[in-house]
This record gives C-alpha cells, structure tokens and sequence, in this order.
C-alpha cells in the first residue's frame, strides 16, 4: 500500500501543482496537515479530496486542519479525532484517526486491517513535547497495526521527534534514505515530516518527491512511503 503524508500550506501555492505532485505520487492514503479548517471546510475538504481523485476519511475542523483521503480501494471502518489542550495565544491543534482495511486479493487471501493517523505539532518548543506524548499514547492504545503521519516540526533527536517515535519504525530510516530533507521545498535544510509505521508493517521503499510540481506546490516536500500490511 502507498501512504504520502503531506503539509499543504494551506493550499496558499500553487494549486494545480498541488494536485499533480498527489496524483504521480498516486497513493492509497493520503495523511494531510493545513487543510481547511474553517469557513465551509466540508465543502473545501471535499473539493480537495476531488482534485486529487481521492476521497474523504475524516478530519478538517474537528481535528484542527488534518485530513486523511482515501481511494476506493482502501475501506473506512471507524473515524474518530483527537484535540491537544490549547495554550493561549497559539493554535489549537489535534489529530485524525481512521481504521480502514484492504484487500482481499483475488485468491480470496490478504485482507489487512490498521489504522491510519495524522497530526500537525507546533512551532512552539516549549509546547511541541506535551502534544508529542499525547500522540504517542493515542497511537500507543490502539491494537491494529498504526501508520502515523505527521509534520512534527521537530528534527531527528529532538525530544518531540523522539516521543512520537518511540517503539515506531521511522519510514526513511528502514529505507536508507533519511538524508532525504523536507522543509523548506525551495532549497530543504531539515526532516521535519515523517511516516511511522507500527513494528509489523515492512518499509518497502520511500522517497521524498521533489519536482517541479512539488517546489511549486507548498513550503514542505511530501513524504512517500511504500508499505507492505500483514494480514488478519
């Protein structure tokens, strides 16, 4: 299955570019930060999910921003959000949660389970640790195979990136590839966007597609990550 995790920007670039990285890329699921979030933000969501031939899972307002999309081949179980405490003066952050399947293969054989997460940790340091543990325990307490995928505005070894991915493998480290740098698209100096996978999924590959499109498209670069879903 293929996963693309993907901070937008807000949709504040280069639209079109937006939506051609998504469709090469062609993924399974797709875990989104800065979606909309505000004013008509069904409708907006779904419009989104339109332009990248793909479709709504769950997420926009009631998970501050994240989105996970789907095609069809991927079947949605059970959806359900998650809100961070608000510190004042800063925004008010969360993440989405859905529980799908695929398969089963034409023998009959193969159908996977797990559970997909996004979420978008702050800017702030001081800030970023606490929603750090709080997702962490979230995707700790659930028993289905979890794909996590997160801008965390954080690096490698920093304490955010660390919580989060305690007892997770990290995408582009199971690759080889996690020189592979996300932000800023222009010219990228850091790893801040990530795709972590529970223990019993394998990393069959993972790029950071960086094109044209994708330059235009937002301030991050997507993270794409090839996966292969143990059965039952």
């Amino acid at each position: 299955m293929r996963v693309l995790s993907y901070n937008v920007h807000g949709q504040r670039d280069d639209r079109a570019a937006l939506a051609a990285t998504v469709r090469a890329a062609a993924p399974d699921v797709l875990i989104v930060q800065e979606a909309p979030r505000r004013f008509r933000w069904q409708h907006k969501c779904a419009a989104l999910a339109e332009a990248f031939g793909m479709v709504v899972a769950v997420g926009g307002l009631p998970s501050l921003g994240n989105l996970v999309l789907t095609t069809l081949r991927v079947r949605v179980h059970r959806t359900w959000t998650q809100r961070y405490p608000l510190t004042p003066g800063r925004h008010l952050r969360g993440a989405a949660y859905a529980e799908c399947s695929v398969g089963p293969d034409p023998d009959g054989t193969g159908t996977a389970r797990f559970v997909v997460a996004g979420s978008h940790l702050s800017t702030d340091p001081a800030e970023r640790p606490a929603q750090a543990a709080l997702l962490r325990s979230a995707v700790g307490g659930v028993r289905l195979p979890v794909i996590l995928g997160a801008d965390l505005n954080d690096v490698p070894g920093g304490p955010a990136w660390q919580a989060v991915a305690d007892g997770l493998t990290d995408a582009a480290v199971a690759a080889d590839r996690a020189d592979r740098l996300t932000f800023p698209c222009a010219g990228p100096r850091q790893r801040l966007d990530a795709v972590f996978v529970d223990p019993r999924i394998r990393v069959r590959d993972y790029d950071v597609p960086d094109t044209a499109d994708s330059r235009r498209a937002s301030d991050h670069l997507p993270v794409l990550a090839d996966l292969i879903l143990p059965p039952g």
